[in-house]
């Protein structure tokens, strides 16, 4: 789904020279990083210089047990992942403001708040309660809502555009499956293809006119992604980009990136430079200025081949993917690759070079999953 607005786009000579970057190679993976929390079907948000990453599903952990949802935050900064400790309730009420720990669930940012929704454990099932999160206080509580609330569901895309927060899709608790797609994608510049019962993978555009609340007849691209689920999507100086994701009819995990203009309606295949992420689904990515923070999801098991269903490895990995990298990023990259001498650098850079390249240490060890 691709969701618009009536409102003027952005515009500005720095956007122009950004996308132009890109255009001409440089869009780069600078970071690769280990030991992060092992994690799929999470929901992320990016605040300021941090991603704050919500529950999610590893295998080999507990969601038949209620407990609270865990909170992983990542400095890009420091490059360093910490777990946030559980809130204290204090008492069965103030219990019900924190959501249980979960996975297929949405998270989307509005100013300092952030609205977790949907998502499932193995017990209660589906959730349809509105959880906020306060990043300032670290703080949970269930905002004051009216209207027809959604049936809940996992699997759903949210996204949202000025201080309303759309929800579409998923796959229901209670009633009929889901008509449309489950685990696709939305944003404010966003689309996002479906997987239907009978294993259908649309890779079609679908636009959403907020302004009249309708569905727009759209062309078609001559040039199309294959058809999938599970993949990322994120909007970057007006275009929309798509990582990764699944199709079973190919029975193939993607470690594809795809950029879709708007206004030309066309799809372009792009290639990165640097070492990317290997074939997966399900993982979260979230953009911080010129940079994407792309980290977990499953992938087939290594001996088991890139399109293998249910012999799959959760990752506990974290990618940096820099639109416009500048000379002081390639200057580093470059100490890097050819192992040159640290010793006469400033001390700032040679604790940037450590930060780049050591590991965190908060995953749990690696099991196999299934689904």
């Amino acid at each position: 789904m691709f969701i618009i607005s009536t409102e003027a786009g952005r515009s500005g000579d720095g956007l122009a020279q950004r996308s132009a970057a890109a255009e001409r190679g440089m869009l780069r993976w600078t970071v690769h990083l280990e030991g992060g929390p092992r994690r799929v079907n999470h929901a992320a948000v990016a605040v300021g210089h941090k991603v704050y990453s919500f529950g999610g599903y590893c295998s080999g952990e507990d969601y038949e047990t209620l407990r609270q949802i865990d909170v992983h935050v990542f400095n890009t900064e420091s490059l360093r992942w910490t777990k946030l400790p559980p809130v204290r309730t204090g008492g069965r009420e103030h219990a019900r403001e924190v959501p249980y720990m979960r996975y297929g669930h949405t998270a989307v940012l509005v100013e300092e708040t952030v609205l977790i929704w949907g998502g499932r454990n193995d017990t209660e099932g589906a959730c349809n309660v509105l959880y906020a999160f306060d990043v300032t206080q670290h703080r949970w509580f269930t905002p004051k809502i009216s209207g027809m609330v959604p049936g809940a569901r996992d699997g759903h895309s949210a996204c949202v555009l000025g201080k309303a927060m759309y929800i579409f899709g998923g796959y229901e608790q209670l009633g009929t499956p889901a008509r449309w797609r489950d685990f696709h994608s939305a944003t404010a510049d966003r689309f996002g293809p479906f997987h239907s019962n009978n294993e259908i993978y649309c890779n079609k555009i679908k636009i959403f006119d907020t302004e009249t609340n309708c569905w727009l007849n759209t062309a078609s691209a001559q040039l199309l992604p294959e058809g999938r689920r599970s993949h990322s999507a994120f909007a970057y100086n007006g275009e929309l980009y798509i990582f990764g994701g699944y199709n079973a009819r190919l029975d193939r995990h993607f470690n594809d990136l795809w950029k879709f203009n708007p206004e030309a309606f066309s799809w372009k295949k792009l290639e990165p430079k640097g070492k990317g992420p290997c074939p997966r689904r399900r993982q979260c990515c979230c953009m911080l200025g010129d940079r994407i923070v792309l980290f977990g999801g499953t992938s087939p098991c290594p001996e088991q081949g890139m399109g293998d269903e249910f012999n799959l490895m959760d990752h506990s990995d974290l990618y940096l993917l820099d639109f416009s990298p500048n000379l002081k990023t390639l200057c580093k990259l470059a100490v890097i690759q050819y192992s040159l001498e640290q010793s006469g650098l400033p001390h700032d850079i040679r604790w940037e070079l450590t930060a780049m390249t050591t590991n965190s240490n908060i995953s749990r060890p690696i099991f196999s999953s299934h689904g």
